[in-house]
């Protein structure tokens, strides 16, 4: 920033002094740092599941170390268990062992478990807001690439290492380089069968899946303020695929009102002390970014994948694209390569794509207002003859909530298939997956090739255009249903 002249100062130090959430999470909480090298940052909660912890606690026992703060670790059995009933054993052998491997780590170190039993089980990133673990202007890691959906709450939450998630648990402190900051303002209001997953998508089809690299996300502008937490969960929840060390949304009332009375929220005086420490996370006026971008929401479409990664997108009254068209060789061949693999042509329309599956859960989609914005679609109604429909509650308590709401028997009614909660599908585990050459639309976070299943093709979307494809058996823009 230049200097000022005569008569500017007060503006130009105010907007010198200015500071984004962002800057303010990292400054309270570094414990040190020289020039140049990674900050040493203090880490609020740290969470932890089956798969990326085992070999952290077997380093933890090779060189004799204690868990730091177990108080402020948190565990849950989500990527390996079995979304078949629990009275069933776990029929993979290694999903298994990582699930028993979880709950012997967690006795030995004094680690709450959220496990096979508990009435908390559920995806990692849907407990931790559910149970008030997830705050504003927290750090929050976990050996998981989407812990940036917590960044919701106005919290700085990114995925880390398997080396990382040792460092933590032995430490509470993670080496970590500066971020720079990138805002995303989305202006303007969502029309009719537009939602969050639709502004994530487009803009990682804007900007790539690189196009973020080394920044934060913070999402701002009138349609972002107007999200349900829920919804901002889902957009903060897809950042890292738009390259982006994490995501997040600055806490106001929506926030507050979320969150307020959780278990583990602050109580009585103590909640009126955080709510008024809260406010102040909001990024200053003047505050400056090292890149922005601006998304009119007015103009917004759903939005659905065709390649093999989240950066393949297009709006749904879209056609595919063709590398002819490619100026970049690299991203010629790349596109080449994934159309090649989707067995999809230059020039098609997306509309009317066949499907052989639809995947409603994850992470990303799988919260009580996703499976009411499904069941509200397929109420009264039959999926296509020949497609499988699988719903899959993001935890424990959003699937006790949706039985009590008679969605269960909604999507039963309706020929859809109605499971425990867990990661499931979107990784391809227990069962939960496509045959090769097969064809799903998701709403989960990741189109890869084999993603969801050795030779399987997904197309990403969101639960309300899932749900619609499920009724006809082809990609249905859910705008035209009645």
């Amino acid at each position: 920033m230049p200097p000022p002249r005569w008569g500017d100062a007060p503006l130009w130090y105010a907007r010198c002094m200015a500071k984004t959430i962002v800057q303010k999470i990292w400054d309270q909480h570094v414990v040190s740092q020289d020039e140049g090298a990674p900050a040493i940052l203090a880490i609020d909660l740290h969470l932890i599941h089956e798969v990326t912890s085992p070999q952290a606690f077997t380093g933890l026992r090779t060189r004799g170390l204690k868990v730091r703060r177990p108080d402020k670790t948190v565990a849950t059995a989500d990527h390996s268990i079995p979304t078949t009933p629990r009275n069933l054993p776990i029929a993979d052998e290694m999903a298994a062992t990582q699930v028993k491997q979880l709950e012997t780590n967690c006795n030995e170190f004094g680690i709450p478990l959220h496990g096979w039993e508990s009435p908390n089980q559920g995806i990692v990133h849907v407990i931790g807001p559910e149970l008030g673990l997830t705050q504003p202007g927290a750090t929050i890691v976990c050996g998981d690439s989407h812990t940036a959906t917590h960044g919701a709450f106005g919290a700085l939450a990114f995925g880390i290492g398997t080396s990382e998630v040792e460092m933590v648990l032995a430490t509470q402190c993670l080496l970590q380089r500066t971020p720079k900051t990138y805002l995303v303002r989305v202006d303007g209001k969502l029309q009719k069968g537009v939602s969050a997953k639709d502004i994530i998508l487009a803009l990682i089809a804007r900007i790539g899946v690189g196009g973020g690299t080394g920044h934060v996300f913070e999402y701002a502008g009138e349609a972002i303020r107007a999200l349900s937490m829920e919804e901002r969960m889902t957009i903060c929840n897809m950042s890292i695929e738009g390259g982006a060390r994490a995501g997040l949304v600055a806490p106001d009332e929506t926030t507050f009102a979320y969150l307020k009375g959780r278990p583990h929220a602050p109580q009585g005086a103590a909640w009126d002390e955080a709510v008024a420490r809260w406010k102040q996370l909001p990024s200053d006026p003047g505050a400056t970014y090292d890149k922005e971008i601006v998304i009119d929401a007015n103009t917004l479409e759903p939005m659905v994948t065709y390649g093999t990664n989240p950066g393949m997108g297009l709006p749904i009254s879209g056609s595919v694209p063709d590398p002819a068209t490619e100026s970049d060789p690299a991203s010629a061949r790349a596109l080449t390569r994934a159309l090649e693999y989707m067995d999809l042509t230059a020039g098609q329309s997306i509309l009317n794509q066949p499907v052989n599956t639809v995947f409603i859960g994850s992470c990303t989609n799988g919260r009580i207002s996703d499976l009411r914005i499904a069941a509200a679609v397929l109420k009264g109604k039959h999926v296509a003859s020949g497609v499988r429909v699988m719903v899959v509650p993001g935890s424990a308590d959003v699937k006790r909530q949706a039985e009590r709401e008679g969605l269960d028997t909604i999507f039963r009614d309706a020929g859809a298939d109605w499971r425990e909660a867990g990661c499931s599908m979107c990784i391809a585990m227990n069962g939960d997956q496509l045959a090769p050459g097969e064809y799903a639309i998701s709403t989960s976070n990741r189109n890869f090739e084999g993603r969801q299943g050795k030779g399987g093709r997904t197309f990403l979307a969101s639960p309300l255009t899932a749900a619609a494809t499920a009724l006809n058996g082809r990609i249905t823009d859910p705008r035209t249903l009645a």
